[in-house]
């Protein structure tokens, strides 16, 4: 699947602790016959140090997003959330349904972005700066609507084929 890949590690209570990969290419990995390879230092997204112990890497793939800018409204509307709910593309490598996951929106110094609930950014959707808050509504099974708000106005996007995401996980492993 083309895309992004986006990719964090978590500490044995299920918190991101690092995201080691945001948006990156398939060429920022190291290209196995069987595999993309990584590696991590050990650090949280702070730079510090980690505790030893078990840890978690998994991540999504993002298939090629399409973001259309809807104009200006006076405000989101009522049934506008933090997240929905969205069918994943089926992981080849495990044999269950199709997933489902669900999808945040959120904002950074930077603009606004797709995020799993756990908080791994997954693609971003506008590079608008100071959002003060953002909101998303599922348009159909393939589209969401975001609304974003910088205080001064609320900006409405249309993100299309959501549906376009897969999810991995690259197991356990332990800090020494």
């Amino acid at each position: 699947m083309e895309g992004t890949i986006s990719l964090g590690i978590f500490d044995s209570n299920d918190k991101l602790v690092r995201v080691l990969h945001r948006e990156s290419k398939v060429d920022n990995f190291t290209i196995d016959e069987n595999s993309l390879k990584t590696t991590w230092d050990g650090k949280n997204d702070a730079g510090e140090d980690l505790p030893t112990g078990k840890y978690r890497a998994r991540g999504y793939t993002v298939g090629r997003l399409k973001v259309d800018d809807l104009g200006k409204v006076e405000a989101p509307p009522n049934g506008a959330a933090d997240h929905v709910s969205v069918k994943l593309v089926t992981n080849p490598l495990v044999s269950d349904t199709r997933s489902v996951m669900e999808l945040g929106v959120g904002f950074d110094s930077k603009g606004s972005f797709l995020k799993t609930m756990d908080g791994l950014p997954l693609a971003t959707m506008n590079e608008t700066p100071n959002l003060t808050r953002v909101s998303i509504a599922k348009e159909g099974e393939k589209a969401a609507d975001i609304w974003q708000d910088d205080g001064s106005a609320v900006e409405h996007l249309r993100v299309s084929n959501i549906d376009k995401m897969m999810a991995f996980d690259c197991g356990f492993f332990e800090l020494r």
